[in-house]
């Protein structure tokens, strides 16, 4: 069975790509167009054992996303990537803080999203 990846980032070309990326590699994939869209499918019993996230989207951004993550039963040490074009310190710092585990800056070449994706995905 194939591990499951949940994609939010509000730009629906960047979906496309990631999960194209993705699925051509063996992985399954989800989507979610802002952070409140991806806690609703984790609520609802979406089972993923990754996620990559955008860090700015309308309505809950990704900052907020890691940390109501981290709050759900089953996923405090699942792996949260953030692929974002912000590329400070500080943002990255806050990322990590709230428990993300690794920092793309868009944009991101396939390989190297995939490479990134093998090292952090448990099993």
């Amino acid at each position: 069975m194939p591990k499951t990846i949940l994609i939010v980032d509000d730009s629906s070309t960047m979906l496309m790509s990631v999960k194209a990326t993705l699925e051509m590699n063996g992985y399954a994939v989800e989507t979610a167009a802002d952070g409140c869209k991806a806690m609703s499918k984790l609520r609802a019993g979406l089972k993923a054992d990754m996620i990559i996230t955008d860090i700015n989207m309308p309505n809950m951004g990704g900052m907020e996303l890691i940390q109501q993550v981290r709050g759900l039963p089953g996923y405090r040490f699942k792996p949260i990537l953030t692929l974002t074009t912000e590329s400070q310190a500080a943002k990255r710092d806050e990322a990590r803080r709230l428990g993300a585990t690794g920092w793309l800056v868009k944009p991101v070449a396939g390989p190297e999203l995939v490479s990134v994706v093998r090292q952090v995905m448990p099993g």
